[in-house]
C-alpha cells in the first residue's frame, strides 16, 4: 500500500487508471497500460527473480490474487465479483491448488 500511495502521489493521479505508461521522456500517459505491457512487465520481473519468464504473464497476477483469496477462505462468489468471471468453471481454472495438504479435510478423521 505504501508503494501504491507513493506512486499515486508522485504521479499526481487523482482519477482514472492507476497503472499508466511513461514515455522515454518521463511523461505519464492518461491511458491505462495495455495488456501486452503488463505481460512484459511481469515477464521482466520474473526473469530478474531467476524464474522462466515464458511461464508468466498478465494472467499470473489474476491467478495469484485468486489463489491467495481462495487459500484465505474467501468465497468463490466474492472472488468472481472482484475478477468479473461469469462461470465457476473458468474462475476455478485460475486457482492453483499447489498446497493440497493445507486445510486438508481428511485430517483428524481417523
Amino acid at each position: 500500500m505504501r508503494a501504491l500511495k507513493a506512486w499515486l502521489e508522485r504521479a499526481a493521479i487523482t482519477e482514472g487508471p492507476i497503472f499508466r505508461s511513461v514515455d522515454q521522456h518521463g511523461h505519464l500517459s492518461k491511458d491505462r497500460l495495455s495488456d501486452r505491457s503488463v505481460a512484459r512487465i511481469v515477464q521482466r520481473t520474473a526473469k530478474s527473480a531467476g524464474l522462466d519468464p515464458a511461464r508468466y504473464g498478465g494472467h499470473s497476477l489474476r491467478s495469484g490474487f485468486m489463489t491467495t483469496a481462495a487459500e484465505k477462505g474467501r468465497p468463490l462468489e466474492a472472488i468472481m465479483r472482484q475478477t468479473g468471471h461469469k462461470t465457476e468453471r473458468v474462475a476455478r481454472g485460475y486457482i492453483q491448488y499447489a498446497t493440497v495438504f493445507v486445510n486438508n479435510q481428511a485430517k483428524g478423521l481417523v
